[in-house]
């Protein structure tokens, strides 16, 4: 095979990404962010990335929709272990897609598996690409069987935190670290001033009650943005809440989340599980806002005294203190550390090197 030098750069990437949430704005969670920018900015390099997602996808990530679950019969159905339809749905997705990519003519030098699904790791070895997988979460019972599946050819893994990896040291001791990056060209440093904030997906783990206590204990307010995939909790557990300065904005476009973030004062993390990285904790900094949260997960090692404050997990009244002095850091010290340490195209950078290395040598032209 002859090949120049422009081909010889350019790299096929399929990227796996979630089969249960489309990976459009307003983005459903940091998951689905990531994977966008990481295929925007692969593309923007010149290498031909191919998405494998849900369906409604952004068309210009060059989505191809992971298949849907076909007819199950009702006999099937009145098997006492049929598993729920979503879970089913997401296995039927990543066989079919996992089988195509073991095709002799799967026309890609390396697949990125940025899912957190058990099949893409557990079927690796049947690809005809190397593959490297992104750890997003902790260890779980599903990834923790397939990662200890033998492979000749085993799969590459890095996690977004080093308090991730080290959780996954434990069975992968190997695992290396690329963390998440936000584009320091769409999150601007704001001016400021406005009330606290608070971002991400509105569930019980992420904290938001806990956070709306705290900003009341602080008498800041709070204005929430983000999704509500749980309605019913949402009118039980937070609607009542609202009201008196604290605003629930809505689930709001980058755009509009960036001018959000930057018009505050301080953004307030607030999970109550270990986060294995906190994207909105980037996006917070990028934005010059200095961030107040709980020292859990992977926040500790995201911020340094110059542009964050953390209370002991679930103290609210430590969170509340955090608030305030968090509000009276330095908002280019917050850009600054943003631009140092989370920003995308070192991210880009990162990954492009483990493509490149997993990627088979070109043939010189002769």
């Amino acid at each position: 095979m002859r090949t120049d030098r422009a081909s010889a750069d350019r790299l096929r990437i399929a990227v796996i990404a979630s089969a249960r949430y489309p990976i459009r704005q307003p983005f459903p969670g940091g998951l689905e962010a990531h994977t966008w920018q990481l295929a925007q900015r692969m593309r923007a390099r010149g290498h031909d990335v191919t998405v494998f997602a849900g369906p409604g996808s952004d068309a210009t990530l060059g989505v191809r929709e992971l298949p849907a679950l076909p007819p199950i019969s009702d006999l099937a159905r009145s098997d006492v272990s049929m598993p729920a339809d979503w879970f089913l749905a997401e296995h039927h997705a990543y066989l079919t897609l996992m089988l195509h990519l073991g095709e002799r003519d799967a026309p890609y030098d390396v697949v990125h598996n940025n899912s957190l699904h058990y099949l893409p790791i557990a079927m690796a070895a049947s690809t005809t690409a190397r593959v490297l997988t992104t750890l997003h979460t902790p260890p779980n019972p599903w990834l923790e069987s397939a990662v200890q599946i033998p492979s000749a050819d085993p799969v590459r893994f890095v996690a977004v935190s080093e308090y991730a990896a080290a959780q996954w040291r434990r069975r992968i001791p190997a695992t290396g670290v690329v963390r998440n990056g936000v584009d320091t060209e769409l999150w601007v440093r704001g001016p400021g001033g406005g009330r606290p904030v608070w971002s991400g997906r509105i569930v019980p783990e992420k904290g938001p009650v806990e956070a709306i206590r705290a900003a009341r204990l602080a008498g800041t307010g709070l204005r929430l943005a983000g999704p509500t995939p749980d309605r019913a909790w949402f009118r039980e557990h937070v609607e009542p809440l609202l009201g008196g300065g604290i605003d629930y904005v809505g689930h709001l476009d980058h755009t509009r989340l960036v001018e959000l973030v930057g018009s505050a004062t301080t953004a307030v993390v607030s999970p109550c599980w270990d986060e294995p990285y906190g994207l909105v904790v980037a996006e917070a900094l990028a934005c010059g806002t200095p961030v107040a949260g709980f020292a859990r997960g992977a926040l500790p090692e995201l911020l340094d005294e110059t542009c964050g404050v953390l209370a002991p997990p679930g103290d609210i009244e430590g969170l509340a203190e955090a608030i305030r002095r968090a509000a009276t850091l330095d908002r280019d010290a917050a850009r600054g550390h943003a631009e140092r340490t989370c920003s995308v195209e070192t991210m880009i950078d990162e990954y492009e090197r483990h493509y490149r290395e997993l990627a088979p040598t070109p043939v010189a032209a002769a």
